[in-house]
């Protein structure tokens, strides 16, 4: 029979140990009894109260109770706890009036008729107060002694930022009325539309506005600077992370994939202020429930420090009333489309539909006016609120803190505020401003408005007090921000003879071009200079690229250090993680991979300290799966190598459609910061990365061009070198070898020896074999000689014709320059050329219209499979036998060649039958 509640068995609810045995069963009905009892003579409101001060209590004296989950809607400090607040409120407060003034001036005029570039008003409206406390308060800048904080701000809100440089004298007013007009005015005489390093490069230090990347990163950046500090590079302890993010953006998966990384490092050097302003793009971010109680039981759940700021000081005496909880669980039962609806309506509405739920509501706000029920603030507009939040999230430890503030969007614009349509609204009505103006007390008059279809801007004086102390403020806090400074020192670089290792080749050992990039890195993390600076970075896959004799030198970085026996810890190779590892084991994270690798690759910047990140990863899940983070990786003018590993379509046979890479190049491509090379042997992979290190770390000239910008040390760029899991015999460097032709993207590898018909095979990466193998064939078999070219880089042999046009279009009547792969094969310019590589045809072809003479390509167009190497280049016709039909078809089609040969050479080679192939045995196939 089913029991009564009193009686039911032990059940596990909500993490309390209710199956544990009663060893005192009486003392327990009695709590139990008096509980009932509290519940029936003074409500559940009562005793939920009771309940909660006896789980603090209980914290308090660690007794060990799990953690709630989300906690009353109201302010996490009470006033009691709430620190004096230090600066002048009323300056404070004009000063954050001239600024928003200026930030929606600036976005209407921007959309003035005939210009119209878009632009955000209403996101730093609601964010003002949130950002004033932390310029004039909290965060540091690059001048104070502890080397500043880092800050990571909303991009929408960039307008406010502006406006606030503009009144410290950091931006002039013609810069102001340049918002989002880079180039018309002459490049850097305008304004980026949100914080883009490249664009402004001694301005913007972090780029955040493609939604939830600031997120993710700003965790990297706060985790990289404790690995700094852990590994004695550099003094990181004073240094602060502040992420403005918005309650929509939360949505973004990135946004809080990585929240458990922060709370498990405990990064106290990490604060997230996410402006709750209950509204999204298009409408309310959760309508129907509460997005600031659904983010404080994901942040509580992850192990994070959260501060809520719902209220302003107007609703303190109101709760201090509340004996009976009705005003707190009216405010927990609200939906937020309901409190958006609130903060629009009057105050008379406030009254019939919020406190007129329950008489008690009615009675306690019976003293107020409608005006005063209209003008009750939320918590993310009261500085003090703010302030205290702020001050409690510094001065927190072993844990990040969240502070979630809860905001109006549109905060006093009357026409925006929220408004669901506030985010397509980027003009002030005449009206608008006239009201925008009286609510800021900005002293401009009708006559201003009114004479002119733009809206003035708000300056008081350089020499006004007003402007004096927030320049005081800033002064003492380490100097102005937003700022980029890059006061990074050159690395002594090894000389060319440390890379003689690979060059030797692997005799009769057959190596992937994977394990030879392992080999070179591992003897660079031994140079002295270099060695210490090198960031290794992998997401779970080591032991799959071969980097595991690495992890008993250099160990594993973990701020705990190894506090546990490895099950391995008898093996050579044992699995060993230190506080001072250099190692940065992410998981199976690509996108914390690349969180590590951009705050790695920008060190120079973000802490005069170069760094040289090496994130490898399984080449499919680079461009692809974490292209935004590369692109933004690019924004910051971060530096490093990116290394695909497990590279090709054909290469990876076993692991099927999901794993086969063959676009990545292509990909590649789109982000003009990424010189990209797919080298076949390990020889030409030693002269890549010393020149790689020489163009990013070494001494360097500013140049022109957006991918060659340059700070003074080394250039903007990122290398990404795709390499192979496939074992080859690797030749040793030819002596005559061309090493400019190398970097350039292409040389001729092997010159055919005999043969009457001329033709030639370009290829990359692990087809140059196939290449080389397809050069015997013809030979020996067809009389064909057909040189083999290593193509190292197709991206750039592409990218130096784009280049090449250019300039020629630009300088029409001069002599024409001609792009380099069209000089390199200069020498017979007529001849037949077949392009090969593992990857799609579009690959190849980028380079067709500076080859001269009849071009073709082969290429794995399409989705891999799983199965052997052989059987799947012969299905996408990419083997040597492919590569031998291909050049014979072509030779026939320019009428050297009778093509019956062609179509003979095709069914004796079964191309069209990858069964074929059954029977090719091969060896490292796994992944």
């Amino acid at each position: 029979m089913p029991q009564s509640g009193s009686e039911r068995p032990p059940i596990i609810h909500e993490g309390m140990p209710t199956q544990l045995p009663d060893i005192d069963s009486e003392e327990t009905r009695e709590w139990v009894d008096s509980l009932d009892a509290m519940v029936d003579d003074r409500g559940r409101e009562r005793a939920r109260y009771v309940m909660l001060r006896l789980l603090e209590r209980a914290r308090e004296k660690n007794v060990g109770v799990p953690a709630l989950r989300s906690t009353d809607y109201i302010n996490t400090i009470p006033p009691e706890r709430e620190p004096d607040f230090p600066g002048d409120e009323d300056i404070e407060r004009r000063i954050r009036s001239y600024i928003r003034w200026n930030a929606a001036v600036m976005v209407s005029r921007a959309n003035r008729p005939g210009l119209g570039v878009g632009g955000h008003i209403a996101t730093y409206q609601s964010a003002a107060s949130l950002y004033e406390v932390g310029f004039n308060h909290f965060f540091r800048g690059k001048d104070h002694p502890g080397g500043g904080d880092q800050i990571f701000y909303q991009g929408h809100a960039a307008p406010g930022i502006y406006a606030r440089s503009f009144l410290e004298g950091r931006l002039d007013e013609d810069q102001l009325d340049r918002f989002r007009q880079e180039h018309s005015h002459g490049f850097g005489n305008g304004l980026s539309s949100y914080p883009h390093p490249r664009l402004m490069p001694n301005y913007w230090e972090f780029p955040t506005v493609s939604m939830g990347l600031a997120a993710i990163n700003s965790i990297y950046q706060a985790r990289f600077n404790r690995y700094l500090q852990n590994r004695g590079i550099k003094d990181t302890s004073e240094q602060h992370v502040w992420t403005f993010l918005g309650d929509g953006e939360m949505g973004e998966v990135e946004s809080l994939g990585a929240i458990g990384v922060a709370a498990r490092e405990q990064l106290d050097n990490l604060t997230f202020v996410v402006n709750c302003n209950l509204q999204q793009l298009d409408g309310p971010v959760r309508g129907n429930g509460k997005v600031i109680q659904e983010l404080e039981s994901m942040f509580l759940g992850a192990g994070w420090n959260v501060i809520k700021v719902v209220w302003g000081r107007q609703w303190d005496d109101l709760l201090a009333k509340d004996t009976d909880g009705v005003l707190v669980n009216q405010m927990n039962r609200t939906p937020d489309g309901e409190f958006q609806t609130l903060s629009v309506e009057s105050g008379a509405y406030n009254r019939e539909h919020f406190f007129g739920a329950d008489p008690q509501l009615l009675k306690m706000v019976e003293h107020l006016t409608d005006e005063d029920i209209e003008k009750l603030p939320r918590g993310g507009h009261d500085y003090r609120k703010v302030y205290a939040a702020f001050d409690a999230a510094r001065k927190h430890t072993g844990q990040p803190t969240v502070i979630l503030a809860h905001t109006v969007k549109g905060w006093l614009l009357e026409s925006f505020q929220a408004r669901n349509a506030t985010h397509q609204m980027k003009k002030l009505t005449k009206d608008d401003l006239k009201n925008f103006r009286d609510r800021l007390h900005i002293p401009v008059t009708d006559e201003q408005i009114d004479s002119s279809d733009i809206a003035p801007f708000y300056h008081p004086g350089k020499d006004s007090d007003d402007i004096q102390y927030m320049l005081e403020r800033r002064k003492q806090l380490g100097g102005s921000l937003p700022k980029r400074v890059v006061r990074g020192s050159e690395l002594k670089l090894p000389d060319k003879e440390f890379y003689g290792e690979l060059k030797k080749g692997s005799g009769k050992q057959q190596i992937a071009t994977t394990m030879a990039f392992v080999r070179l890195l591992r003897d660079l993390m031994k140079d002295k200079n270099v060695g210490p600076r090198i960031v290794p970075i992998a997401p779970d896959e080591y032991r799959t690229f071969g980097m595991d004799s690495m992890f008993p030198s250099n160990k594993i970085y973990s701020p705990q250090g190894q506090t546990y026996q490895s099950v391995d810890r008898k093996l050579l190779l044992a699995y060993k993680e230190s506080e001072t590892g250099q190692l940065l084991h992410e998981g199976i994270s690509e996108a914390g991979a690349m969180g590590s690798a951009i705050a790695a690759g920008s060190a120079y910047a973000t802490h005069g300290e170069p760094m040289i990140p090496v994130y490898m990863f399984y080449s499919m899940f680079g461009f692809q799966r974490t292209g935004d983070s590369i692109w933004a990786m690019a924004d910051q003018m971060s530096r490093g190598f990116l290394v695909g590993a497990t590279a090709g379509r054909t290469t990876l046979t076993g692991e099927g459609l999901q794993h086969a890479d063959g676009h990545s190049p292509l990909l590649a491509s789109t982000n003009p910061a990424i010189v990209h090379y797919d080298p076949a042997y390990a020889f030409e992979i030693s002269h890549i990365v010393e020149d790689g290190l020489r163009r990013m770390y070494g001494p360097s000239q500013p140049k022109t061009g957006d991918q060659k910008a340059t700070d003074g040390h080394g250039e903007n760029v990122i290398y990404y070198l795709t390499v192979y899991n496939e074992p080859l015999q690797q030749p040793a460097e030819p002596e005559d070898l061309d090493v400019e032709g190398l970097l350039q993207g292409a040389y001729r590898y092997r010159k055919a020896e005999a043969g009457q018909t001329r033709a030639r095979i370009l290829a990359s990466g692990v087809s140059v074999p196939w290449a080389l193998q397809a050069q015997e064939i013809l030979a020996e078999e067809y009389d064909v000689a057909a040189d083999v070219w290593s193509v190292t880089s197709w991206n750039q042999l592409a990218r130096d014709g784009h280049e090449t046009e250019v300039r020629n279009f630009n300088h029409l009547g001069e002599e024409r320059e001609v792009p380099y792969i069209t000089r390199a094969l200069s020498e017979e310019p007529e001849i037949v050329s077949v392009g090969v590589s593992d990857y799609m045809r579009s690959v190849q072809d980028q380079i067709a219209r500076w080859v001269p003479g009849p071009w073709q390509s082969l290429g794995a167009d399409g989705f891999g499979f799983a199965d052997t190497r052989a059987a799947a280049r012969r299905f996408f016709q990419i083997d040597a036998e492919s590569i031998v039909v291909a050049v014979l078809a072509e030779l026939a089609a320019t009428g050297d060649l009778d093509a019956k040969i062609a179509r003979e050479a095709y069914e004796r080679f079964q191309l069209d039958d990858p069964s074929a192939m059954a029977g090719v045995p091969q060896e490292g196939a796994d992944a």
